[in-house]
């Protein structure tokens, strides 16, 4: 199975923080997320990887993965860049991660073992995570419901109370050769000035409406998601108390000195 990581944007929520590098460059615990997605899909199995990058992708290059530039970046939505790596998806399961989260490499293997055509993880737990996030945790969340046969039933939208929530999408998805066909007949079937501002909570919602089953993966262990400089100083804040586990790196895979970014 195949890795795809979508890092084209600068995360203009960051400030000063990302005026000189890739959002996915951003250090969290003395390491920068991209280097922790690698790593825990590489623990999960996952060795041939794609970074779809935009924003000074010339920082991406590297020899331990494959870098390509998502045309028109700065003006479409994550979808756009995802369309980017179509010869991966039409050729062969694939793991695509947002390039702004952290997780383990337990949620990766979860969510591989799925077997339906297009699966997500989400966060059962996500409240907990959300309120030290924000003032109000109904600022940044949204609707998720699911089936008590674990299909995905309602994404994206405003969420009105905690309790209408199955959880929170977490930005990871498995996209099977036929999950991907049907996406790719989905933007054939919109306007192009539509399919460059669709975003990636929205397309799932029209594949849920169309009939397409997606299954939804709890995750494993803690993960987190970097939206801007609060959220940074809080999972610093959370490391040093031991509030928050992160995995470490592993020597049999590559040490942080290792990396060429």
């Amino acid at each position: 199975m195949r890795g795809i990581i979508l890092a084209a944007g600068r995360g203009s929520r960051l400030g000063g923080l990302t005026d000189d590098r890739p959002k996915c460059l951003t250090p969290l615990g003395g390491r920068p997320l991209l280097h922790r997605q690698v790593e825990a899909l590489r623990r999960a199995g996952i060795d041939r990887l794609l970074v779809v990058g935009g924003y000074h992708v010339e920082q991406l290059h590297d020899e331990r993965w494959t870098t390509v530039t998502a045309p028109y970046w700065y003006r479409t939505n994550m979808v756009r860049s995802l369309q980017t790596a179509h010869s991966w998806l039409r050729a062969e399961d694939c793991v695509v991660s947002y390039g702004d989260i952290v997780y383990s490499s337990a949620t990766v293997r979860e969510l591989v073992r799925s077997a339906a055509p297009l699966a997500i993880s989400y966060d059962p737990n996500w409240l907990r995570l959300w309120r030290r996030r924000f003032d109000d945790p109904l600022a940044d969340a949204e609707n998720f419901r699911r089936s008590p046969g674990q299909l995905l039933l309602q994404i994206g939208g405003h969420l009105t109370t905690t309790g209408e929530a199955h959880g929170q999408y977490m930005g990871l998805l498995r996209i099977g050769p036929a999950g991907w066909a049907e996406i790719e007949r989905l933007l054939g079937s919109l306007p192009a000035a539509q399919a460059d501002r669709l975003d990636m909570t929205t397309m799932l919602q029209l594949l849920v409406e169309q009939g397409l089953p997606i299954r939804t993966v709890p995750c494993v262990g803690d993960w987190v998601e970097v939206d801007s400089a609060s959220d940074l100083a809080l999972y610093e804040q959370m490391l040093r108390a031991g509030e928050l586990a992160l995995e470490q790196p592993n020597s049999s895979i590559g040490r942080e000195a290792d990396f060429h970014v």
